[in-house]
């Protein structure tokens, strides 16, 4: 038997009718109100009235700037139409879900009222939304900080590739036009820019490759070769090995590049000049892409010893007495024992080292800001694409297409980076659980 309070309650509301609450929730609030939710109802209807009140004049400017980018020169400035339209589409999604969880939400109480279902009380329903949404209000704000410092740059960038936005055609003395696809036509089919982005996305995967493997082989080698137990003062080897990596990396840098210097570096004058050896390290491309990679591998190896000299210290030594009982070679308890176990522990965090690399600007800028000049390209020879979209950005203002080059980097960063966490045994372990 249920108690009489409940039962007239079932007895009240049993002609109650959801879609009723639903055609009432176009104006959001009514359908809480006609479902005898007061609080909620009053808070839905006054929140629609303040938006549409605070926000209408900066939507509706801002809907026709991200449309027209403006009318006037010198009075109408395009990136900051730009910015309002695009503050305002993203005002427009947040008023599109909580307009659809209006009508969710009149909908869903109204077939509770139908059924019989008593509300909690003002109290109870607070401490209730406060332990169900925990979580959601703990990643609300976050979301709204990554949504205005991350996302909103990012979505910002992604526009003025579809923009004519250079040095000749600046705002506010000039407008900004919406030219679709024609930088990315633009940035494949005409020959200057098409070897241009060929020779620096290729240098680009190079570097990448090669800077990054051969850090990451230096750091394995001595991490085994320290943690072998007839090596004496580890700790000492360790910390000694940890170094470079203590040090600042922009000061390591333009040591090496004073080092490197064609006329005056140490390395020429001190080292190769007995063996009338003088080496362009600065001026040709080939030596200056080799020195690159060299100082990367100095900067990059500390921190993947230390990662490898840790998983090391977590490998059973019986699985090693085990190997020598059944005969294995040096090389075949490091391929079946080291190796797996290294690899698995540190698999996501040497992708990211890769991911890194490929974005690595201050090695390349401040070791000689992309050169040497190549002739018939647009980039330095030592350029990599993020430091080809600074120099793009900031000496050539030519915005547009260093946006382009930014949306090509991006795709292939996150598709490198998802192929490799999708294949490694951690991420798969992941997904299991």
């Amino acid at each position: 038997m249920k108690p009489q309070s409940e039962m007239t309650a079932d007895r009240r509301f049993s002609s109650h009718k959801p879609i009723a609450a639903v055609l009432l929730s176009i104006l959001p609030g009514l359908g809480q109100l006609y479902n005898r939710r007061w609080i909620k109802g009053i808070l839905f209807l006054v929140l629609s009235f303040a938006m549409l009140g605070l926000l209408y004049d900066f939507m509706n400017i801002g809907f026709w700037g991200i449309y027209t980018l403006g009318t006037i020169p010198m009075e109408d400035d395009s990136r900051s139409l730009l910015v309002q339209g695009l503050l305002s589409v993203l005002v427009t999604l947040f008023l599109a879900v909580f307009y659809v969880y209006n009508l969710i939400d009149a909908y869903k109480d109204a077939s509770k009222l139908k059924q019989g279902f008593k509300f909690p009380s003002v109290s109870e329903g607070a401490r209730l939304t406060w332990d169900r949404g925990f979580p959601y209000f703990m990643v609300l704000p976050g979301l709204f900080i990554l949504t205005f410092v991350v996302i909103f740059p990012l979505v910002f960038m992604i526009a003025l590739a579809f923009t004519n936005y250079n040095m000749y055609n600046s705002p506010p003395a000039k407008l900004l036009d919406w030219v679709g696809f024609e930088n990315f036509t633009v940035l494949f089919t005409d020959p200057s820019w098409r070897s241009s982005l060929i020779s620096v996305l290729s240098w680009t995967i190079i570097w990448t490759f090669v800077s990054t493997t051969l850090q990451i082989a230096v750091a394995m080698g001595l991490a085994v070769m320290v943690n072998d137990a007839r090596v004496k003062f580890k700790k000492l080897i360790r910390t000694i090995f940890i170094l470079p990596w203590a040090v600042p990396s922009f000061v390591t840098i333009l040591i090496f590049a004073a080092m490197f210097n064609d006329g005056f570096g140490a390395i020429n004058r001190e080292l190769l000049a007995p063996f009338g050896i003088s080496i362009p390290w600065l001026s040709d491309p080939t030596w200056s892409r080799i020195s690159i990679i060299m100082i990367q591998v100095w900067l990059g190896f500390p921190f993947v010893f230390a990662l490898f000299s840790g998983v090391l210290q977590s490998v059973s030594k019986d699985w090693y007495e085990a190997a020598e009982v059944d005969g294995g070679s040096r090389w075949d308890k490091f391929r079946h024992i080291t190796l797996p176990h290294v690899m698995y522990a540190t698999a996501p965090l040497l992708i990211m080292q890769y991911a890194g690399n490929f974005n690595n600007f201050n090695v390349i800028y401040l070791f000689n800001e992309g050169g040497p000049p190549v002739r018939g390209q647009m980039a330095g020879g030592t350029d990599i694409l993020i430091s080809w979209v600074y120099k793009l950005t900031f000496e050539n203002n030519n915005y547009k297409m260093a946006a382009v080059i930014s949306i090509i980097m991006g795709v292939i960063v996150a598709i490198l980076a998802l192929l490799q966490f999708r294949r490694s045994r951690s991420f798969r372990e992941e997904k299991m659980f």
